[in-house]
């Protein structure tokens, strides 16, 4: 697999794309293919690698060209690029939020010129989505949860909980929580530090762990960590103070895993990201065709949801379910 290496490549490709901005307006793509608009938050992260992998190889499968364009953790970015996928001419867009709120206005500018817009990942909050692809957040912070339970039996447990623009913090919070909840209330777990950690930044989450671990004098029991990269910043910090404790993450990143198999780290979360991009090109092309969606669901808000189950990677089941199934290579991890 080699994500880091198809990380730098991709980086690159991403020019490519943006260079399509000056095309000409059309209804379809080349060869008269249907043209879908794909906007994603950021590439830094080798789980959005994968999703962009995976709309290439949708793409290809349905037949559709596909624009991607690549916000780098910048919502006016993001705003920009939507308008210049509309006026591209897409017949559809896919938008994975950097700002779950202020996306509402893509959705506004997208049902202007009456072009369907998916959610991807993320929720838009209010926003009046045609439909949200979406791992279950709600449970990726149960079993977060479960994981502390299980592995902490009492102490200070710090929170670095992701990106405070983006929804599925709040519901994966909610669910860490509603396992966790009767320990912080009886005393037997004391939450001493509870930071949003900006744009999901690996170096900012150190600088929130090094504040954690100063404040409380090192007296530490347990981290909540909303991905690997913040997991990563925060068994950083703690190794320069020669502590081990547990800590959560999500993403399934290569150095997850590695640190998963050392002991450093004790879960993440696998994404059926190829799987989820299918989904979404699947479904705008149906909503590009008025057909139904292919919604499994609604969230709270009423917007239509198609969603997937979260798996937990643990040091008992990586063999298995990663490399076993031919996800990953066994290389990838040393």
């Amino acid at each position: 697999m080699k994500a880091k290496t198809v990380l730098a490549l991709l980086l690159g490709a991403v020019i490519v794309f943006s260079f399509a901005a000056c095309a000409p307006k059309t209804s379809q793509g080349s060869g008269g293919k249907l043209k879908i608009g794909v906007s994603l938050p950021t590439l830094r992260e080798e789980r959005w690698v994968e999703d962009y992998n995976g709309f290439i190889d949708a793409a290809e499968k349905y037949g559709v060209e596909i624009i991607i364009q690549v916000a780098d953790n910048n919502a006016a970015r993001q705003q920009s690029q939507v308008e210049n996928l509309i006026t591209m001419g897409v017949k559809a867009l896919i938008v994975a939020p950097q700002d779950s709120v202020a996306a509402k206005q893509l959705v506004e500018l997208a049902h202007r010129e009456k072009i369907p817009i998916i959610a991807y990942d993320r929720p838009i909050t209010d926003g009046g989505a045609d439909l949200l692809i979406e791992t279950d957040q709600f449970q990726i912070g149960k079993l977060m949860g479960d994981y502390l339970y299980n592995n902490v039996p009492s102490g200070n447990i710090v929170f670095l909980k992701g990106c405070a623009t983006d929804d599925t913090v709040y519901s994966m919070v909610d669910g860490t929580m509603s396992v966790i909840q009767s320990r912080v209330n009886d005393g037997t777990y004391k939450i001493v530090y509870d930071q949003f950690v900006t744009d999901w930044d690996n170096a900012a989450a150190l600088r929130h762990m090094e504040n954690a671990l100063t404040a409380n004098r090192n007296d530490i029991q347990g981290v909540m960590a909303h991905n690997d990269g913040i997991a990563g910043a925060a068994i950083q910090a703690m190794a320069a103070h020669n502590l081990r404790v547990p800590v959560t993450g999500q993403d399934c990143e290569v150095d997850a895993i590695v640190r998963i198999i050392a002991g450093t780290q004790g879960m993440t979360i696998l994404y059926d990201n190829a799987g989820m991009a299918d989904a979404a090109i699947d479904s705008a092309i149906k909503l590009i065709n008025k057909q139904d969606s292919g919604a499994t669901g609604k969230a709270d808000d009423g917007t239509p949801v198609r969603g997937f189950p979260p798996l937990e990677i643990n040091r008992n089941n990586y063999q298995k379910l990663l490399i076993d199934s031919g996800r990953f290579d066994a290389d990838d991890f040393h």
